[in-house]
């Protein structure tokens, strides 16, 4: 997880979002486990069409079989493509979530919004390391409701929930209890 910074180390996808006066507390990438799935049609992909190839067909057939591979190739290079330019941030104001190389689409929801938030974590996730956010809020329609793929979700959990509960006993205004403590630890 990135460590709070100035906006000068904010990647450039995400800095051009964040307000002067925000304060970016961390920034995730989706868990490299979204490219789970395209890698490995890609890959058996590439078996397929050379074990056919090879004891079965040539010809024109081999071509359509190998165009077929060169379609599963490049879907998983755009997968790749997009996932380098994910990002979910937790500034000091809000939650975003910015996806899309060519199109770009952002979602935001202030942390004063946010009514409940949750995360869960799949037998697989629990396994690789990752998790899916589900935040609520008062409005109806939230463009920020599942974020899937999270890394390190139980640090960044309690490090939002630290955000929109914060104590008021005394010792929370310890610099040693400031939930941006919680990003140093990972």
């Amino acid at each position: 997880m990135r460590q709070p910074t100035s906006g000068a180390k904010t990647p450039v996808a995400i800095n051009k979002y964040l307000l002067p006066r925000e304060i970016q507390v961390a920034t995730v990438r989706q868990h490299p486990a979204v490219l789970i799935s395209p890698s490995a049609q890609a890959l058996g992909g590439l078996l397929i069409a050379g074990i056919v190839t090879a004891t079965l067909v040539h010809g024109l057939l081999a071509t359509i079989i190998w165009l077929a591979w060169l379609v599963l190739l490049l879907r998983l290079v755009w997968k790749v493509i997009n996932w380098s330019v994910d990002y979910f941030v937790v500034t000091s104001e809000r939650l975003l979530l910015t996806t899309g190389f060519l199109t770009r689409k952002v979602n935001m929801m202030p942390l004063s919004k946010v009514t409940d938030m949750s995360f869960k974590r799949t037998f697989p996730g629990r396994l690789l390391g990752y998790g899916e956010f589900i935040v609520e809020s008062a409005g109806q329609d939230q463009a920020l409701r599942n974020v899937e793929f999270i890394p390190y979700p139980e640090q960044l959990y309690l490090l939002i929930c630290g955000m929109l509960f914060p104590s008021s006993a005394p010792e929370a205004d310890d610099d040693e209890n400031r939930p941006s403590d919680l990003v140093d630890d990972l």
